[in-house]
């Protein structure tokens, strides 16, 4: 081979390396780029996955409290302190005061 044929020969294998390497540098820069996108939007998901079980928590304390409150009114006693409130009803014996 003629040294005109290994000097273009190097130089094409020179700007291959180049071009090869400048693509494989713009992928790592991409792919690092939207790794921190990535990042910022599980941190985002995690903050809204605490604030959701956060409010479940709160949903079954009212649950709960609606089941004792939904029992309670069963009883007996639920019965009689409504019965004194809306209706002014007394059991035999006892005393009402009223205030003027």
């Amino acid at each position: 081979m003629s040294r005109r044929v290994k000097f273009r020969n190097k130089r094409q294998n020179r700007f291959g390396m180049f071009l090869v390497t400048t693509v494989v540098l713009m992928l790592l820069i991409i792919v690092s780029i939207k790794s921190v996108e990535l990042k910022a939007k599980q941190a985002g998901y995690q903050a809204r996955e605490e604030q959701l079980l956060a409010e479940i928590a709160v949903e079954e304390q009212e649950a709960k409290d609606l089941e004792e409150y939904r029992k309670y009114t069963q009883t007996k006693a639920y019965v009689e302190e409504v019965a004194k409130e809306k209706f002014g009803l007394v059991r035999e014996g006892e005393i009402v005061f009223q205030t003027k």
